[in-house]
């Protein structure tokens, strides 16, 4: 009897301890679902704090490429200033500062403009020009340009943000795609997710550029000029379009399209210096050059720091070239100076005065084109090296002329090949001239050729490859001369240089029978005089023949040869047969 009421009261109580195990895995089940509940609508909640950008700390932050850059302007409207670095930044080199003289040159290929903080007036093209504004200087020392310049020169466009002072600048070219607010009052965000900071609300119908795409958001500027993140299921795309240069009061005759700077169409350049020393050759003892079409008498000199320049220019000669067809572009040479060089190069007056000097010889003599032979220069004038030819291409197409360099293959050597910046010059001249000659040079150690086929290919490849020169821009320089070396019994070395007549005299004279050489792809030939051997890498018809090849191979403008005293007469044929044929 007491077991059956002992077993009865033990049920009862299991069954309480049931109950209250459910209820309380219940409550337990019920509050984490809860809980969960509650984290599900937070998560989606978004986040309603605002923020204020950084570059908001400053006035007028520039914006550029859809990104804060840093930098403020000054002044507004059409009084609106960048500064000098920006403006390097965004057009490179064609904003050059002068530091020697506090003033700031801007380059276009039809356009030459120098300013000074604090004045209106400039120089355009040599010519005075008046500024709307002024460039001016913080009192932190930064320089502003004026935007009018940069908008005319470059096409520059700047914007300010409604009520903000955001500037955004736009190049020309620069794609933007339009969009439009829809719907709903949404916001510009700090990031991609709608917990991040809101930079500004937007309403329905308001205009956005849009930048980039990120997982269901744009990346987008507000017409405030903010910058930031908006849920792209509230924005609607409106179409794109280009940034176009604004209308300019820069008038200019040059136009780089149709500058003909090269109108023998449909032929190879076939150019030749004209060496001219004390006494200007007689044009009539010349004869004639079947084939040359371009011929570049050196004629101009640079003569002291100032930039005066020494002409030997002779109104015979230019009449004698027209009169057979030929252009004359005449040679300028820094007298292979580099104290002199460096003193004219230093300044953009000197830089002018050098110019201004060359125009008016150019204008004088009838001629057609200006060749630059700048050799000797110090390594650390190497930037005001293309600064120089920067300022004097646009002038010299202005007046309907050719402007060309002469560089010589690359190598370490500072004063006569890594002075040159090959790429920015290419980017400016109509032509270059590789003068892949004096492989061996007059006091060489060595004995050797003047210029051996695989060395004057790689001299081209080599400029064409690692600085990007077009192929139609480089003209291959090649040698109408050989040096003989002479190595006496202790292998002391000298050498003197010959023309193609003089070689195949002293073939001739001392019947040799000159060898082909594969390794230079050249005759050579050698013989011995008393204790002395006599070597020479013979310049014939079968090398330059060669060295056509290689303009050929390259689809190169042409060639230039140095120099016309040197040639045989029968090698002008051969040389435009070559030429001008067909591939």
């Amino acid at each position: 009897m007491r077991s059956r009421m002992y077993e009865k009261r033990r049920r009862r109580r299991t069954g309480k301890a049931l109950l209250l195990l459910f209820l309380l895995v219940f409550l337990g089940t019920g509050a984490a679902a809860g809980w969960m509940g509650w984290q599900w609508w937070l998560d989606r909640q978004p986040n309603r704090e605002y923020v204020q950008p950084e570059y908001m700390a400053h006035p007028a932050p520039i914006m550029v490429d859809g990104a804060w850059t840093g930098r403020n302007a000054a002044g507004e409207g059409e009084g609106l200033k960048i500064p000098l670095e920006l403006a390097r930044e965004m057009f490179g080199e064609a904003v050059w500062y002068e530091e020697a003289t506090d003033s700031v040159v801007l380059t276009t290929p039809a356009h030459v403009l120098h300013l000074k903080p604090g004045e209106r007036n400039a120089m355009l093209n040599m010519e005075s020009f008046d500024l709307r504004f002024a460039a001016e200087k913080g009192e932190d020392g930064t320089l502003y340009l004026p935007m009018a310049p940069l908008t005319e020169l470059f096409g520059l466009r700047a914007e300010t943000g409604e009520g903000t002072g955001i500037v955004t600048l736009r190049r020309p070219g620069e794609p933007i795609q339009r969009a439009e607010v829809t719907g709903e009052i949404t916001q510009l965000r700090g990031g991609p997710s709608i917990k991040e900071p809101i930079v500004e609300d937007l309403q329905s119908g308001d205009a956005l550029v849009i930048l980039e795409e990120r997982d269901g958001w744009y990346y987008a500027q507000s017409a405030s000029g903010h910058l930031g993140y908006v849920d792209e299921r509230h924005v609607a795309l409106r179409g794109a379009e280009t940034v176009s240069a604004p209308p300019t009061r820069l008038a200019s005759s040059f136009s780089e399209e149709d500058f003909a700077y090269w109108n023998l169409t449909g032929k190879k350049i076939n150019l030749t210096w004209e060496a001219v020393y004390n006494v200007p050759p007689d044009p009539a003892k010349i004869g004639d050059l079947p084939g040359v079409n371009v011929i570049s008498p050196t004629w101009f000199e640079l003569t002291d720091g100032e930039g005066n320049i020494r002409s030997k220019a002779d109104p015979r000669f230019v009449k004698w070239a027209h009169d057979r067809g030929m252009q004359v572009w005449a040679l300028f040479s820094n007298s292979f100076d580099p104290d002199l060089t460096r003193e004219a190069l230093s300044t953009h007056e000197r830089r002018m005065n050098m110019i201004a000097q060359l125009l008016a010889y150019a204008q004088t003599f009838n001629l057609q084109g200006i060749n630059i032979d700048f050799e000797n220069v110090y390594l650390s004038d190497k930037e005001l090296l293309v600064q120089f030819v920067r300022e004097l291409t646009p002038l010299m197409h202005a007046q309907g002329l050719v402007v060309s360099i002469d560089v010589t293959p690359k190598s370490g050597n500072e004063m006569w090949s890594a002075f040159l910046d090959r790429e920015k010059l290419g980017r400016v001249v109509d032509f270059m001239m590789v003068m892949a000659y004096d492989e061996h040079w007059a006091t060489s150690p060595k004995a050797g050729s003047v210029s051996s086929l695989p060395w004057a290919e790689n001299a081209i490849a080599r400029i064409l490859k690692e600085d990007k020169v077009p192929p139609d821009k480089l003209i291959l320089g090649v040698p109408f001369y050989a040096r003989l070396w002479t190595i006496d019994k202790d292998g002391k070395v000298s050498s003197r240089a010959l023309g193609m007549e003089a070689v195949r005299r002293i073939l001739r004279e001392r019947k040799l029978e000159p060898v082909l050489q594969e390794e230079t792809g050249q005759y050579f030939a050698e013989y011995k005089e008393g204790e002395n051997t006599y070597q020479i890498w013979i310049e014939d018809e079968h090398s330059l023949k060669a060295r056509i090849g290689i303009v050929k191979k390259y689809g190169l403008a042409g060639i230039a040869s140095w120099q016309r005293g040197f040639a045989a007469p029968d090698i002008w044929e051969v040389l435009d047969r070559q030429l001008q044929s067909l591939p």
